[in-house]
């Protein structure tokens, strides 16, 4: 590699490291030639959302002028064309080595555009609608780098854990979100438990909103149960990774539940110890044990 593209990678690798703990925690037990390639993926979804997030002092048009800007020098980079951005080059480079499908990182840059004008969603189905670009297809990108022994099999149960991720994230944060001016838990259900977006903005864990929260959080057990057949597909360097990631996120709903479903008191976050535990338990298990589901 040259050193811009050393760079760009390195960039990716940082942006992981800070921002998110635990995929790149996980991210450790991979083969060390596969990581920077997950860093890559990550670094691209990452800095899209930090145009979408960390820009909200702008005019939605400005943010809206920020985002198309930058996907058109990625559009501009797959057609083979120099790109002047710190990152970019590690994501192209990543898509070229294992020849990903085009059409996830389209469905990705879809739904960071609706989060410019999408404050809420009236049903789940709307919501899917949305992480189907947001989360089901990073379990596709990602699948060619871990790699399958059938990637056919292995292709819905990594849609399913990057819903489960996802969904557990939405949970974990709706006190950040409300601060972003959105709701991630769809308006029916909130609907179903007498919850008003009011209501969430007072920051009180009412029984109505615990019962919300339960609810979220059952159905993102189902997305995890979904999901766990797949992991024992994957190659055999890649397993280890895979069930710490699932493990961890499935930890922050446990820490949720423990919070007897509180999301406003503390941010749900998994505690050290047990995050170096899990880590140890994965490296240990024989690959291609089955996964229990979270």
């Amino acid at each position: 590699m040259d050193i811009d593209l050393d760079e760009a990678y390195e960039r990716c690798r940082e942006l992981h490291r800070r921002h998110g703990r635990t995929y790149y925690l996980a991210t450790r037990l991979l083969p060390r030639w596969k990581r920077r390639h997950v860093h890559a993926l990550y670094g691209f979804t990452r800095y899209a959302d930090e145009i979408v997030d960390r820009t909200e002092a702008l005019p939605p048009e400005d943010r809206a002028a920020r985002l198309t800007a930058w996907s058109e020098r990625f559009l501009a980079g797959l057609a083979g064309k120099p790109v002047d951005d710190p990152l970019l080059p590690a994501v192209l480079h990543t898509i070229a080595v294992f020849d990903m499908d085009l059409d996830d990182f389209a469905s990705f840059l879809r739904s960071m555009a609706m989060d410019l004008t999408v404050t809420s969603y009236a049903t789940y189905a709307d919501l899917l609608d949305y992480m189907e670009g947001s989360a089901a297809v990073i379990g596709t990108m990602m699948l060619p780098i871990l790699g399958s022994h059938d990637p056919a099999a292995a292709r819905e149960p990594a849609r399913q854990l990057g819903l489960a991720f996802q969904l557990t994230n939405f949970i974990r944060d709706v006190d950040e979100d409300l601060d972003r001016g959105r709701t991630y838990l769809p308006d029916a259900d909130m609907a179903t438990f007498g919850v008003t977006r009011d209501d969430l903005a007072e920051r009180r864990a009412t029984p109505e909103i615990k019962a919300l929260i339960r609810y979220e959080v059952d159905r993102a057990h189902e997305h995890y149960r979904r999901a766990a057949p797949g992991i024992p597909m994957l190659n055999p360097g890649s397993q280890a990774c895979m069930r710490t990631a699932y493990r961890l996120y499935g930890g922050i709903l446990d820490e949720v539940v423990a919070a007897d479903y509180d999301v406003f008191v503390r941010r749900a976050t998994v505690p050290n110890r047990r995050r170096a535990a899990v880590a140890l338990r994965s490296l240990v298990t024989r690959p291609g044990t089955e996964v229990a589901a979270a």
